[in-house]
């Protein structure tokens, strides 16, 4: 039973004793899941991250690697390049007294990816709740919509988690609503496909991130940081979402990355939009025929290939008020 007075997505973790946390899409989605991971952290649940990286894995030692497709980030993880969200992760959390490990996943197709997971849960001694954690919400794409953001990451981990039955609880968590405008999504068919996962059961509503709390300054403190460590390439959906949760409103600059754009930064950007994973996994359209890839270009090739088929997309639609 859900209750006014608490969030459906933490009552879906309530009893759960030890939960994944994982960016989705790889880049800095895994820290759209550190206000989540503190949160359960408080109320005394074991918990752990993970990440699907754009970070160059394959250059690491084999002492990074504990399990085939798993590696284990920490502080100290060298790595070729200046590009590491998950090793700066590590290290804020260092600084606050937390435990300082990030897994990641190399970028493969499904069938990997599912093995990679396994191979973590395992390491892990099992899990009771997956977490996957997009930063924007193009994972809620079904596959008919005009623009479908960039798919490819956020359906190959939705796809593979969706194959773990044996974890009894496994939910989605967006944040950063409007700021995948830029590649092409409309936020009127985000709502639209949120209203029918309504329907099925499968949507669990809707909370904000509070300045004030704990877990919105220590994400405030996180993004800060990350920033700072990749200041050639800092996260323009984090220092968005950021801003927004800082009040601040409309077209807001933190980063050259995005001159020449104008942002709309605003308060639906600080909440967080949840589902339960297996039915956003049933209501995507194409996401069966993902089942035997290896490679994330597979991915990318049978998506245009479904988009060929279609008869027709679903056009955007702008918000009538």
């Amino acid at each position: 039973m859900f209750s006014l007075s608490e969030p459906a997505f933490f009552t879906r973790l309530r009893e759960a004793r030890r939960v994944l946390v994982a960016g989705a899409g790889g880049g800095f989605d895994v820290y759209a899941g550190l206000p989540l991971a503190l949160a359960l952290r408080s109320a005394g649940k074991e918990v752990h991250l993970a990440s699907l990286s754009f970070a160059d894995l394959y250059g690491l030692d084999l002492d990074s690697w504990v399990e085939e497709d798993v590696a284990e980030i920490r502080p100290d993880t060298p790595l070729r390049g200046d590009y590491f969200p998950e090793r700066s992760l590590t290290r804020w959390l260092r600084s606050q007294d937390l435990p300082d490990v990030v897994y990641a996943f190399p970028r493969t197709g499904v069938e990997p990816l599912r093995a990679a997971y396994r191979a973590l849960l395992a390491h892990l001694g099992g899990v009771d709740a997956i977490v996957l954690v997009d930063g924007g919400t193009d994972i809620l794409m079904r596959g008919d919509e005009h623009g479908l953001g960039t798919p490819e990451e956020d359906m190959a981990s939705l796809a593979a988690v969706a194959g773990l039955p044996e974890v009894a609880q496994r939910l989605v968590a967006c944040l950063g609503f409007g700021v995948d405008a830029h590649h092409g999504v409309n936020h009127s068919l985000v709502l639209e496909n949120l209203a029918a996962l309504d329907r099925a059961g499968g949507y669990l509503g809707a909370f904000s991130l509070p300045r004030e709390s704990p877990e919105g300054a220590a994400y405030l403190d996180a993004v800060a940081h990350a920033q700072r460590c990749h200041a050639s390439h800092p996260s323009i959906v984090h220092g968005s979402v950021s801003a927004a949760v800082r009040g601040d409103f409309g077209d807001v600059r933190f980063t050259e990355r995005t001159r020449g754009s104008e942002l709309f930064v605003n308060p639906l950007m600080a909440l967080y939009f949840c589902v339960d994973l297996p039915a956003l996994a049933a209501a995507g359209l194409y996401l069966d025929r993902l089942e035997n890839t290896v490679l994330m270009r597979q991915i990318s090739t049978v998506i245009a290939e479904f988009r060929e088929e279609l008869p027709r997309q679903r056009p955007p639609r702008a918000f009538p008020h």
